[in-house]
């Protein structure tokens, strides 16, 4: 356990910000797996109005330093490939 003041506000500090930040990249996945699910149901709607709002979740997660920007890039465009293959 920590023993001097400023470790023990570090720690309590510290276990702040992984809650926040685990709530983040969860909220983060749950976006990522509602848009596999809408295409997987074949539904160009929901699956658009998921893309739109995972992607707003994926780069506020971004931006914060969750995870690094060239993933969020690559979740994008994954997800957004994903979309635009239910025209065909």
């Amino acid at each position: 356990m920590a023993n001097t003041a400023s470790s023990r506000k570090s720690a309590r500090t510290s276990e702040i910000r992984r809650k926040r930040n685990s709530s983040m990249t969860s909220t983060m996945r749950t976006a990522i797996k509602n848009v596999k699910k809408a295409v997987a149901t074949g539904d160009k709607g929901a699956a658009a109005a998921a893309l739109n709002a995972s992607m707003s979740r994926i780069d506020r997660t971004a931006a914060k330093g969750m995870i690094h920007k060239n993933a969020a890039a690559r979740h994008k465009s994954r997800l957004a490939q994903a979309v635009k293959s239910l025209d065909k």
